[in-house]
This record gives structure tokens, sequence and C-alpha cells, in this order.
């Protein structure tokens, strides 16, 4: 026998009475917290988009300007290459509106796994950023340009190196705060892309100096780092989908779980990203003598204290088992507990 029960208010209820007023009025201000949290890292996340869409605008523009008089192609496929990169918001923008629907009887777990896949998607462009800076590179080193106006073209290359920085370093760490695997990708494509820029510095430096080939060069180097970076971003990306969580996750749920009253023992713990949340589903035993409303109150307990002890843990299920002399544990669940958003 099972059920599915929502959870909420009243957490210092103990014993038999208040946990079948439990089963009887679910409420769930947990909930409602936890919707409320979600909406807010995709806010956050949406604003971190926006913001950082300005700032390489504004750096593109300004590096087209200059590209306009001094006729450095280097200095034209970074500009391209950084409205592109301003451009590959829009996906992921999408994907955080997207992300923050509800679920529906076909799709169940919500829309979360959309930031997935624009994950790929900004893969795909880091991916592309690298081979269109190698051929460009090589093309450089067998026909080399003249280029004008080299100080205006080096201050608009390291402007583009520090808006790109700058907005790499805001994705990413707002990225990781909200536990979005997507945004931490799209920072450290901007970051790519602020290489390219440096690549454009570098040898309009080596050209000031005498040494044009300096260009094409310093445009190889940084081909291969655009390589790391890429596969630092497909990883993040992989594990993702994957379902793949930090090992600390599941200890801390172990842990939390295992101090909670009434549990004898700990099974199974899975834990997995949906989107920038949590879910998590987990197995008890409690004592065999127990009645099925207590067995329940157990499981409430641990799912509180999941939910607020767990970080970015959005949703959570408890499966309790009877646990003593002779039994075995593979039987259906005597209660399943679940609340989630």
């Amino acid at each position: 026998m099972g059920s599915d029960i929502e959870h909420g208010h009243g957490h210092g209820r103990k014993g038999p009475l208040s946990a079948l007023r439990h089963l009887i009025t679910p409420h769930s201000h947990d909930s409602a917290d936890k919707t409320d949290d979600a909406l807010e890292s995709s806010t956050l996340g949406l604003r971190v988009l926006g913001i950082s869409f300005a700032v390489l605008i504004v750096t593109a523009i300004v590096q087209a300007v200059i590209v306009a008089f001094s006729g450095s192609v280097a200095l034209l496929g970074d500009t391209l290459h950084n409205f592109a990169d301003a451009l590959t918001a829009i996906p992921l923008a999408i994907a955080f509106t997207v992300g923050r629907r509800a679920a529906t009887r076909r799709f169940t777990y919500g829309y979360g796994r959309a930031e997935d896949l624009a994950g790929i998607a900004i893969v795909a462009l880091i991916a592309a950023s690298a081979l269109f800076a190698g051929y460009e590179s090589i093309q450089r080193l067998f026909h080399p340009q003249d280029v004008t106006a080299l100080g205006w073209v080096g201050g608009a290359a390291l402007a583009g190196f520090l808006g790109n920085e700058w907005v790499a370093r805001y994705r990413i760490r707002v990225g990781r705060k909200i536990g979005s695997a997507a945004l931490v990708a799209d920072g450290l494509h901007a970051r790519t892309d602020g290489f390219t820029s440096l690549a454009v510095l570098l040898g309009a430096g080596g050209a000031a100096l005498g040494f044009p080939i300096a260009d094409p060069i310093v445009g190889l180097l940084i081909t291969v780092a655009i390589l790391f970076v890429l596969r630092d971003a497909a990883r993040e990306i992989y594990h993702r989908l994957m379902d793949a969580v930090d090992p600390a996750l599941v200890a801390r749920a172990e842990e939390i779980i295992a101090t909670t009253p009434g549990v004898s023992r700990v099974g199974s713990v899975r834990l997995r990203w949906i989107g920038h949340s949590l879910r998590a589903e987990v197995d008890i035993l409690v004592d065999q003598g127990m009645s099925v409303v207590e067995a329940h109150q157990v499981a409430v307990d641990a799912e509180h204290r999941l939910i607020h002890d767990l970080p970015r843990l959005g949703a959570a299920t408890v499966h309790t088992d009877p646990d003593g002399p002779g039994l075995a544990h593979a039987h259906a669940p005597l209660v399943r507990h679940h609340r989630g958003r």
C-alpha cells in the first residue's frame, strides 16, 4: 500500500494523531518557497543574460567602428565572433523561460531539460569558434595582410578581451550559484571569445614590432586554448545529460537522512538535476512495528530535512520499508512520500 502526499506546515508535530491530520489535510508552504526559489533562479539567469548581451553588443559595435577604418581582417573576425556570442544568450534565455513552465501530464518532470538542450547548442558554438579561429590563423599564416591603425586595433582587441572576460566571470559565477550547467558553458564560451580578442591584440603588437607572422602564430595557440575550454564545457553538459551529481551531495543527503529520528537504516539515495534544480529519490528503513501513520511521519521528517538542508533540492520522494529480523527489503514500499514543485 502507498500514497503520494504533499508535505507542508507543522514541522514540529509528532505522534500518530498529528501525522493523521497531516495525511488528511496536506499543506505546502515549503512547496511554495521552493517554487519561489526556482522562479528567482530563472529570473536571475535571465538578468545575467540581458546584462551580458548588452555588454557584448556594445563591445562588438565599438570594434566594428574601428574595423571600418583600420581594415583589420583579424579584428573583423573577432567582431563577428562577439556578435555571435551575444546572440547565444537568445536560446539560453528561451530555455530559462520555457523551464519555468509547469509540469504537464506529458512532461511530468517539467521543462527544466530545456537548459541542457541550450547547453548542447553552446558547446557546438564553442567547437565552431575553435574551428573558425584555427582556420583564420592558418589563412593569415600563409597569406599575411597589412593592417593600419594598429593602436586602435590593439585598443579594440583589448576592449573585446575585457568585455568577454567580464561576461564570462559573471555568467560562470551566477551559473554555479543557481546550478545552471548551460549558463556556465555559455560563460566558458565568452571566455573563448576573450582569448580570440587577446590573439588580435598580441598579433597587432607583433605587427607593430615588425613581426606580422606573430598574429597567426598567436591565433593558433589561442585555438589550442579554446579546445581546452571546449573540453571543460562539453564535460559539464555531458555530466548533466547523464544525471551525474557531485558525490559530496549524495553523501550529504545520506547524512541528513541517517540523522532523522525513526530512520533505522538508509537505503539507496538517487539525485538528478532537472534544469537548475535537484530532485531526490530515497529509500529508508524503519522499525517493522511502526504503523503506516508513524512510518509516514518519518518520511515527512526525512523529506523536510532534505528540502531544507540540501542545496538546490526542489523535490523529494521518500520510500519507507519495514526493517526487522527475517525481512527482505525488495518488496513494495510501505509508504511513498513525495513533495515537489
